[in-house]
């Protein structure tokens, strides 16, 4: 796949437990978060072997009597990781008053790479020697950090409160809290969710992620051409930069302080190239922290963090 070493892709379950797996993971979650009728005997499979099924979905596997009695007599765990926790918090501006400094990771659009910003931004800054902590707001980065909420399972009203309790959990042992970005401000379906984490998280800092090449914003469901040509256009990228920087101020303010290109697809001359253009449209540092590295990233933040404490020590 040319990424992930030597991680093998397989056809089955028979030929993933020839490797050793123990356990499946669903980690798609198809348009409505149901689990797809042709999927269900893969996971009966999985469940008959012992194995522990971790889903990703909106509709919740422990909660089916077949499969949860199935997995009872095979001494296997189902875990949905997209279930929201039982308490239901009011955001109260709590983040705003951290000492460490929150960085959110934000977008152009759905699905343009700022969970994989937001972990390799948290990467770069941890071999920069800063505590950071990486906050998880998403069953995939869930997975990845073995904790955090999927904020988009949580009812609307506590999504924000939610998301301040997660990071203010995190500020406890960090200098830098990374949130992992959901949604977009200008998408007409996920626009909720991604105020409600700017609101929650309160950052001082964002890094705005872009696919290059993307113009208009992807809504599911739309397939044919026509219907392509009816979704919105993304804004140019210093604009929604300032849009950002506003939305975050109605609640405390917050800067972008860097942009992070996502060039799959693209040749290295025009990857180099989209990322010049992404740094002359926003006068920002950019880069595609996969490809080329998050140092870009991390020395954006770190200056963000000395011009805070400057600004601390005139207080």
């Amino acid at each position: 796949m040319g990424v992930g070493g030597a991680i093998p892709v397989v056809a089955d379950l028979e030929a993933a437990a020839a490797h050793g797996a123990d356990s499946l993971l669903i980690g798609v979650a198809p348009q409505g978060g149901d689990l797809p009728p042709a999927w269900r005997s893969t996971v009966e499979v999985a469940l008959r072997r012992g194995w522990d099924v971790l889903s990703g979905l909106h509709v919740f596997l422990a909660d089916d009597p077949a499969l949860q009695a199935l997995a009872s007599r095979q001494g296997a765990c189902i875990l949905d990781v997209r279930r929201p926790p039982a308490a239901r918090p009011i955001a109260a501006r709590r983040a705003a008053s951290l000492d460490a400094l929150v960085v959110l990771t934000v977008g152009t659009d759905c699905n343009v790479g700022k969970m994989t910003a937001a972990l390799e931004l948290t990467r770069a800054l941890e071999a920069r020697g800063t505590r950071t902590a990486f906050v998880a707001t998403g069953q995939t980065g869930i997975v990845i950090a073995d904790r955090g909420v999927a904020v988009d399972a949580v009812p609307s009203d506590f999504a924000a409160g939610v998301v301040e309790e997660q990071v203010m959990a995190a500020a406890s042992n960090a200098d830098v809290v990374v949130v992992e970005g959901q949604g977009s401000l200008h998408h007409p379906g996920y626009s909720g969710v991604t105020l409600a984490l700017l609101h929650g998280s309160c950052p001082r800092a964002m890094v705005l992620c872009h696919q290059a090449g993307r113009e208009r914003v992807r809504v599911p469901g739309h397939r044919t051409s026509v219907e392509e040509d009816s979704q919105p256009w993304i804004p140019p990228l210093g604009e929604l930069a300032r849009s950002y920087e506003l939305a975050a101020s109605w609640v405390s303010p917050g800067r972008v302080v860097a942009v992070a290109l996502n060039t799959t697809g693209l040749e290295e001359r025009e990857a180099r190239a989209a990322i010049r253009h992404a740094a002359d449209a926003t006068s920002l540092p950019a880069t595609d922290p996969v490809r080329f590295g998050a140092d870009a990233l991390a020395e954006a933040v770190d200056a963000q963090r000395r011009a805070g404490r400057e600004r601390a020590s005139l207080a």
